[in-house]
């Protein structure tokens, strides 16, 4: 699946679950150039997984996508709690002197 489908995915996920005042999350995607080595898409093929193990997966890619995006949209305090940089000093101060 192409990365761009994957953004179109999250951010049509995001104005079902949380509209924005105005507009689409859409409007926030920009192009840039491509760099050397940039990968397009990202790929797994667990079919060995399922002849040898006898795995499959319990989700599609778009029901994991919509659990996850749920998730993270139920959870925003933790959410918020990790990305303020909180989270960080508290692993800084807890690990940051083991070796």
């Amino acid at each position: 699946m192409p990365n761009l489908d994957i953004v179109h995915t999250l951010y049509d996920l995001l104005d079902a679950a949380r509209p924005k005042s105005a507009g689409s999350y859409r409007d926030q995607i920009t192009y840039v150039t491509d760099r050397p080595g940039h990968d397009r898409r990202y790929a797994i093929d667990a079919r060995k997984l399922e002849r040898e193990l006898g795995w499959r997966p319990a989700e599609t890619f778009a029901t994991g996508i919509r659990k996850t995006v749920g998730w993270y949209i139920e959870n925003a305090e933790w959410v918020e709690h990790v990305t303020s940089g909180a989270y960080r000093q508290w692993t800084d101060t807890n690990y940051g002197n083991r070796a």
